[in-house]
């Protein structure tokens, strides 16, 4: 029995009436109930239903250009309808019995019906009498035209003259009678072209007849079904009878042999009507339960694109369609001789594959369903005009699937599901066994000796040579493999769904859709892979995003993404090149890609618009990028909000209600921007905010016109705030007194010593007035005028990173020389070789970089470019004589301080080195003489400038870089002794010198970390804490991709996969990793996070939860988790468990831990106060 190729299938009452829309993709049901439905046969959905007969409706036509359906049914009656009024339009009476069926003229408008009351009538449906123009009595045709029928009598009826004279009595003219079949015909039609007639019949027969213009007569009889005939058509486009019968089967005849060819059968319904689309390979069949859009063979072109050309096949032909061109040209020739198979029911070739690795030869793979499976192998020169194109060394053989796996081998999967290597003579020269049961097809690998295994629930990278299996991704009936330019990306299509994923079978995302998937191609880039599906063409990025680009009108199959032009087949083979605007997965695209120069681009080209783009920037959090699609005030001023754009969001609220400027006021009041929450509360009248405001910004003057304000609006509530925010204690009595609350006044009045006149009434209110009370006052504000400051995140590498920002802070960031230093640190392993993939790597290149890491010192290369010395740090020698008298007389307890222990030796040799001793003359003394700075005449000269200690910091970066650890430590602890006694010129400066201070305590802690574990490498639990707390330490982007580099490998070595899998995730989060420098680092992540993911365990527990934030401490290296009770150095921050608290701290090595003070107070902040 032949499987059927089910296109669409409802469920529903007995389905008596079938008929295809000739344009659209819908269909018409007429049930037993009385019901039409309307289905969108490619969308599966129900559009509407008509029910107004009474009883089944046997008939139904779409009209080819209006709006129109026509129905009939056992209540004898016509009823025309229009789908888009949704309703009935008129009903035409006339029959006497059940109509059997309705049809519409293809030019006239006209509506034929046969009815069991033996007439044909034609009516005009736009005639608003709706009279019967022809009624065909077809009673008397056998008396007339069969041999031994009596003779007609000369008197007639009453109806016989009434039709003579409305219609005339030669109206109908009997051309032909067919007989032949034994019992009453059910259905009878034309063929669409040749002079032919089928009709099928209760004798369970069906019989083809031919005519001409005197005649007609039986050409042959077709046999096979086993209960009544009840319909019977020809196909539209192929030389194929195609009858449904009550014994539940629906079979193909071959119209040239006379045989059935095909058979399908249902278990338990039987058939009642059939359909063919005027148009499109489909038909469709109703049944008990319902009724089945199906099609005889697929329709999809076996193709395939590589190096701008489209290899496909075309009646009989492979073709080459070149992109730059448009050339076209047969290549060879595929009839093969004594074919039994018949058109028009997949006998045709069902997929094509150009072998990509051969680069010498054209080699091409087509395979089809003929004979159970097989496949033709053939090799050309790619001119139509050579020798070859005759198709004559053509190798074949049967194979259920077949593949290249090499540059002169392919594979094929036999029917015993045996896997076969063959070579270009089509001799077998490898058996290889399956590794996995249920093996139904075979892809190509895109890599030599590999094959993809296809089963029904997942896809299998098979290495045939290894004989073992790379990986697995588990995807139901793939359908299509697809993959992009260099093999790295992979497009996996089923019926409904599409997963790309990359070489290694690692899935990057899945998408499902209600629509059958046609196929797809990749861009240029292999970054967007376009899929087309009935009614769309749409997009796919690597991470999920999608999109529809544009609506199709007709199932299309793309094969090449040239520029904006897709190129693709349609069913009947013809290439057709469709316009795509791709704005909106490029603009996609950048953004992930965090190439923010051709995103700001785009913004400004104003190509993309609508609301998806705008909930898609949302929902990724660039509402500030979103801002600029959007015109809409509301919507702009929730964007501007989301962005914390307070003055977009100011300049649009002038255009809304009072409601935008209440969260205007809030947005701005979290930011501090006093300015704008003053006159949103001001345009909403909020007068107890606005005094609260003005309270907590020390703006009194206004404060006292809010009193003001409140006693002309007579608001005694409002008059008592502003009174006790201003400390008007006698306002507060005249208002007590005037609200009649004079017992309240009199002790307000009796405990800030006040006269009023409520106190001589004291007596009456038995108040004990011996105890008095203090002014209260209001509190004095910590910032009495501008804005709150805002924070200049300086050195941030994740806040620069996810910004885009161009505008860098000198302090914290690296040169491009050192990121380029970092990178080549990386790959040319001056932080050590990982040594994860020992198997995989070249043993000798292996010895020779280990070799060569040897040679250098410390972990670095001594091809780096780092400079030991510090000549560009002007910085006062130490003194080896005594300080100078004068510092203890300027700090005199700095002995007494721990926490300022160290500033005596240093200053004395800053001191030392303010002055010049001059020589006078060879006998007298040298005479000294004080430096002052050139514009402040009486202050000393400065030794230690900003600049000076950015210096040391960028020397600092060079030795981590280089993992000169030691160096690093010297000139990060020579920072903290720096930065007390250098002087900053401007607030610049100042902010400098405290992010700063905040990155030499970073630094220097991940270098003691990492000195730490290199001490404890022979205690697993405890190298693998220090590497994990590694991670932790705020560095810049290239030394963090070294610390996350070094803590991926000490874990996966320890077999800690776990933690490798998550240091592997984080490195691949680095946007730097996506450059051609750090490809073998990516490469390597990605090997550790796929093989961590299938291992998923941890050999040796550790004190680390990376989701439990926490800091380090800088004393026993161990986490102090969120909550837990920490105490800090007062100078450079770092954090130490409480039992530490009055010790030195061990990072700057100057403060006192524990120790409350201010912290460290600049000379610019100093003088501004």
């Amino acid at each position: 029995m032949d499987k059927m190729l089910t296109k669409f299938e409802s469920k529903s009452n007995r389905v008596k009436g079938l008929a295809f829309h000739p344009v659209r993709p819908w269909i018409l049901a007429s049930l037993h109930n009385g019901q039409i439905q309307l289905w969108d046969y490619r969308m599966g959905t129900l559009l509407d239903k008509f029910e107004e007969h009474d009883g089944p409706v046997r008939g139904v036509d779409f009209h080819r250009s209006q709006s129109l359906i026509v129905s009939g049914g056992d209540d004898y009656k016509v009823k025309v309808w229009d789908y888009k009024l949704k309703r009935c339009l008129f009903t035409l009476l006339g029959h006497l019995d059940y109509i059997r069926t309705v049809q519409f003229h293809v030019e006239y408008p006209w509506i034929v019906s046969a009815s069991d009351d033996q007439t044909i009538r034609i009516w005009n449906w736009q005639s608003r009498t709706y009279q019967t123009v022809r009624v065909w009595d077809t009673t008397g045709l056998r008396k007339k035209t069969v041999r031994g029928a009596p003779p007609q009598m000369d008197d007639m009826n009453v109806v016989s003259k009434v039709n003579n004279e409305l219609f005339g009595g030669n109206d109908a003219v009997v051309k032909y009678v067919l007989e032949g079949h034994e019992r009453g015909v059910n259905w009878a039609s034309f063929h669409p072209t040749l002079p032919l007639i089928i009709s099928g019949a209760d004798d369970r027969q069906v019989k083809l007849w031919r005519m001409n213009e005197t005649k007609a007569w039986e050409v042959d009889t077709m046999r096979g079904h086993t209960n009544n005939v009840s319909c019977v058509l020809f196909h539209p486009k192929h030389e194929l009878i195609i009858s449904n019968s009550e014994d539940r089967t629906i079979r193909v005849w071959d119209i040239s042999k006379r045989l059935g060819v095909q058979t399908f059968r249902r278990e338990s319904d039987r058939f009642w009507i059939l359909a063919a689309h005027p148009e499109q390979n489909l038909l469709a069949a109703g049944h008990d339960s319902g009724m089945t859009v199906f099609k005889l063979e697929r329709e999809r072109p076996a193709f395939e694109s590589f190096h701008g050309k489209c290899y496909y096949v075309k009646e009989r032909y492979l073709r080459s369609f070149e992109y730059s061109n448009g050339r076209d040209v047969p290549l060879v020739s595929l009839r093969r001789a004594n074919t039994t198979s018949t058109i028009g029911i997949g006998g045709g070739p069902r997929t094509l594959q150009y072998n990509t690795l051969n680069k010498s030869e054209n080699n091409v793979l087509i395979l089809s369903d003929a004979e159970g499976g097989s496949y033709e192998l053939m090799s050309f020169s790619g001119d139509a005009n050579s020798s070859s194109a005759d198709g004559q060394d053509i190798r074949r053989g049967l194979a259920v699937s077949a593949a290249f796996v090499a540059r002169d081998r392919f594979a094929i999967l036999d029917k015993a599901k045996q896997l076969l290597i063959k070579n270009f003579q089509n001799e077998v020269v490898r058996k290889v066994v399956t590794p996995v049961n249920g093996v139904e097809q075979i892809f190509p690998a895109g890599t030599a000796g590999r094959v993809l295994l296809k089963t029904e629930d997942r896809i299998v990278l098979f290495d045939f040579q290894a004989r073992k299996v790379l990986s697995e991704l588990f995807i139901s009936r793939v359908k299509y493999v697809i993959w992009n330019n260099d093999c790295s990306s992979v497009a996996f299509l089923s019926k409904h769904q599409l997963t790309l994923a990359s070489k290694q079978l690692e899935q990057y995302c899945t998408i499902n859709e209600t629509l059958r998937l046609k196929g797809g191609c990749w861009d240029d880039s292999g970054s967007i892979f376009v899929f087309a599906t009935s009614n769309h063409v749409k997009y796919a990025l690597l991470n999920g995003d999608k999109g529809i680009i544009r609506g199709l009108e007709a199932p299309v199959y793309p094969s090449k993404l040239y520029g904006n032009n897709l190129f693709c087949l349609d069913r009947e083979g013809k290439m057709r090149t469709i316009e795509l605007e791709l704005a909106e997965p490029l603009f996609k695209l950048a953004l992930e890609k965090k190439d923010y120069g051709t995103v700001m681009k785009m913004v400004k080209q104003s190509r993309l618009c609508g609301q998806s783009i705008i909930t898609y920037l949302q929902e990724k959090g660039y509402p500030e990028v979103a801002l600029h699609f959007v015109h809409d005030p509301r919507t702009r001023f929730k964007l501007a909000l989301a962005c914390g754009s307070i003055q977009v969001a100011l300049s649009v609220a002038q255009e809304l209600d009072d409601a935008a400027w209440i969260q205007l006021g809030a947005a701005a009041l979290r930011l501090g921007n006093f300015d704008i929450v003053e006159m949103a509360y001001q345009k909403t009248k909020q007068f107890d905010q606005l005094s609260f405001l003005y309270l907590i910004t020390g703006n009194t003057e206004k404060l006292r016109k809010m009193l003001k304000i409140a006693e002309l609006r007579k608001d005694v509530m409002s008059v008592v705030h502003n009174s006790l925010y201003l400390g008007e204690v006698e306002q507060r009595v005249q208002v007590l007194e005037a609200t009649g609350l004079t017992a309240l006044a009199i002790v307000l009045a009796a405990n800030h010593g006040i006269d009023c006149k409520s106190l001589q009434h004291a007596s009456k209110f038995n108040i004990d007035l011996a105890k008095q009370g203090t002014l209260l006052l209001p509190p004095t504000p910590i910032l009495k005028s501008g804005d709150w400051p805002t924070l200049a995140v300086v050195g941030s590498s994740n806040r620069d990173r996810d910004t885009g920002n161009a505008s860098k802070s000198r302090v914290g960031q690296l040169d491009d020389d050192d990121e380029e230093e970092g990178a080549a640190a990386a790959e040319e392993g001056a932080w050590g070789d990982d040594d994860m993939f020992d198997d995989e790597d070249d043993g000798a290149a292996k010895k020779e970089k280990k070799a060569a890491a040897a040679e250098g010192a410390g972990w670095g290369d001594d091809d780096l470019d780092i400079s030991d010395d510090e000549d560009d740090v002007p910085a006062a020698s130490p003194s080896k004589g005594k300080p100078a008298a004068d510092f203890d007389v300027a700090v005199p307890a700095a002995g007494n301080a721990p926490y300022v222990s160290w500033l005596k030796p240093l200053a004395g040799s800053l001191f030392t080195a303010s002055k010049v001793y001059l020589k006078s003359s060879f006998t007298a003394h040298s005479r000294r003489q004080y430096l002052s700075r050139a514009n402040q005449k009486g202050l000393p000269n400065l030794c230690l400038k900003t600049p000076n200690v950015l210096e040391k910091l960028k020397a600092a970066y060079k030795a981590f870089t280089a993992a000169q650890f030691q160096l690093c430590q010297e000139l990060l602890e020579s920072i903290f002794s720096s930065v007390p006694l250098t002087v900053a010129q401007n607030k610049g400066e100042s902010d400098d010198l405290k992010e700063l201070l905040n990155l030499a305590k970073e630094y220097l802690m991940a270098v003691k970390l990492k000195t730490a574990m290199d001490n404890a490498s022979s205690d697993v639990a405890r190298s693998l804490e220090l590497a994990a707390y590694f991670t932790h330490c705020n560095l810049q982007p290239a030394h963090m991709i070294l610390a996350l580099k070094t803590a991926m490998a000490t874990a996966f070595k320890n077999k800690n996969f776990v933690n490798a899998s998550s240091f592997a995730r984080r490195l691949l989060d680095f946007p730097e990793l996506s450059t051609e420098k750090q490809a073998d680092l990516r490469s390597k992540a990605l090997k550790v996070l796929q093989k961590s993911e299938q291992q998923g365990r941890n050999e040796t527990e550790i004190d680390y939860d990376e989701r439990n934030p926490f800091s380090i401490d800088a004393d026993k290296f161990k986490p102090l988790y969120r909550g837990s009770p920490v105490v800090t150095c007062p100078y450079c921050s770092s954090n130490y468990s409480p039992s530490f608290k009055g010790q030195l701290c061990k990072l700057c090595d100057l403060s006192s831990v524990g120790t409350e003070t201010i912290g460290l107070v600049t000379m610019s902040t100093y003088r501004k106060k």
